[in-house]
């Protein structure tokens, strides 16, 4: 039997989201929230574990509003992503910061819970059923024989991924022929600008809305876990103390990695429509999309047992 686990990072504080848990932010007919459609699709393409990255003290109020219901449906684990959470050499290097370490960190603490292959995807991010097709069919092949790391990214294209509500950070991908990915670099102040998208702090920048995108889904494998922890203590040897805000994020790893020629990075395409709640404004815009979703015979009214 093929297996594999949808690792969901939820334990963002989602500060553009003002007012309540933005991850829990009903958008569905029966007040279901983002992650389940992306449950329910990551079912349908053959995962069957499902595994939550959340902070212990919304456990209790994640619990109610979700995952009681998932679990009915699918095998499902909590980990929690918390501040403490460092090697024991940190320790008090760093007081005075409030948020977690950022999504490397958040994948870091599913070490012990994943044992098989797995995808990653943000709690607040609707991608589509492709993606999650893609996914499983990669994470179910063999291994290329190499000694790299093989990793898969779901790559998406622009335009699909844009916010009418402000502007986005987006991975702008590099890719092969091959469809191997050459570089990724994080893109701040991505904007639609009529029929241009354009990017940075003055708009500058125009982008080719065609290109592929990273939307931090990738899909990776347990030895990926010792690589993360490796790295994890090295950036908090070379973050200064006074730098409070500094987050250990999964795309600079694994460009670094790609520098360094100790991973190679398949490119998984899809062409579905990405949507989610960055801003509050957002909101509304999902709650039509899913509308449409099942109106088109995509999604049943009512998607898990209440």
């Amino acid at each position: 039997m093929k297996k594999a686990t949808l690792v969901i990072m939820a334990a963002g504080i989602g500060s553009r989201f003002k007012g309540g848990i933005k991850q829990l932010a009903p958008v569905g007919p029966n007040r279901e929230v983002i992650m389940e459609y992306s449950i329910y699709d990551a079912i349908e393409a053959g995962f069957n574990k499902v595994v939550f990255v959340i902070k212990k003290d919304i456990e209790k109020e994640f619990k109610e509003a979700l995952g009681n219901r998932i679990e009915k449906a699918v095998e499902a684990a909590y980990v929690y992503q918390e501040l403490s959470d460092i090697p024991q050499r940190f320790a008090g290097k760093f007081e005075g910061r409030t948020k977690p370490w950022g999504t490397g960190q958040a994948v870091l603490c599913c070490r012990d819970a994943v044992k098989e292959p797995f995808l990653v995807i943000n709690a607040d991010d609707y991608y589509g059923k492709e993606a999650y097709r893609e996914a499983f069919r990669y994470l179910n092949q063999p291994e290329e024989p190499d000694e790299k790391l093989c990793i898969g990214m779901v790559g998406f294209v622009l335009k699909n991924t844009l916010s009418d509500n402000g502007t986005v950070t987006r991975g702008i991908c590099k890719v092969g022929s091959n469809r191997m990915l050459m570089k990724i670099k994080e893109t701040y102040g991505i904007e639609k600008k009529g029929d241009r998208v354009v990017a940075g702090k003055d708009a500058k920048e125009e982008l080719d809305s065609e290109t592929p995108v990273s939307m931090n889904m990738w899909a990776l494998r347990p030895k990926f876990f010792s690589v993360l922890e490796d790295r994890f203590a090295d950036f908090l040897d070379k973050l200064p103390p006074e730098n409070l805000s500094g987050e250990y994020l999964l795309p600079a790893i694994i460009g670094e990695l790609l520098e360094e020629k100790k991973a190679q990075v398949k490119v998984l395409n899809s062409k579905d429509k990405w949507f989610g709640v960055t801003y509050k404004e957002d909101r509304d815009i999902v709650v039509q999309s899913i509308r449409a979703l099942i109106k088109e015979g995509e999604y049943p009214e009512r998607l898990f047992v209440q």
